[in-house]
């Protein structure tokens, strides 16, 4: 078993508002826009992982209501579960994680994110399950 590879597990928000927009941060770190998220603590679960990752990212409550991916990247071993939310509140204007904290359409999402991030937004917009892999950046065949 020692020979067994790690992973991290990490879990993301898509908070969907009342008019199909998208709340997503400019994170502090590398500037990138991309959905609130972060790394899974040992003793919680998926959803409590989420509302923390949210909360502490944008400064608001959410709901949430149903896993729509999991995606691995393949540089880093991590895997993210994503989750589609609804807002219990209003976002802060930054946060110690985040530069900027706005609410974005779908077309605007695709040309702010990068692929890999993006996805991640449009597949809480179907109904199935998705699985995907990427490098980071880029979408893997």
């Amino acid at each position: 078993m020692a020979d067994t590879p790690r992973h991290s597990v990490s879990v993301a928000g898509i908070v969907v508002n009342d008019s199909g927009q998208v709340l997503v941060i400019r994170r502090r770190d590398n500037g990138h826009w991309e959905p609130p998220g972060g790394v899974l603590e040992m003793p919680e679960t998926f959803e409590d992982g989420v509302r923390r990752e949210v909360l502490e990212e944008t400064g608001i409550s959410v709901q949430v209501e149903r896993l729509t991916g999991v995606y691995k990247n393949m540089q880093r071993g991590i895997v993210a579960l994503v989750y589609r939310c609804s807002p219990l509140d209003e976002p802060d204007q930054a946060t110690a994680e985040a530069t900027e904290i706005r609410w974005m359409t779908l077309d605007e999402v695709r040309a702010a994110m990068s692929p890999a991030y993006a996805v991640r937004v449009t597949d809480a917009f179907e109904s199935e399950l998705h699985t995907r892999a990427h490098d980071g950046v880029n979408l893997l065949p």
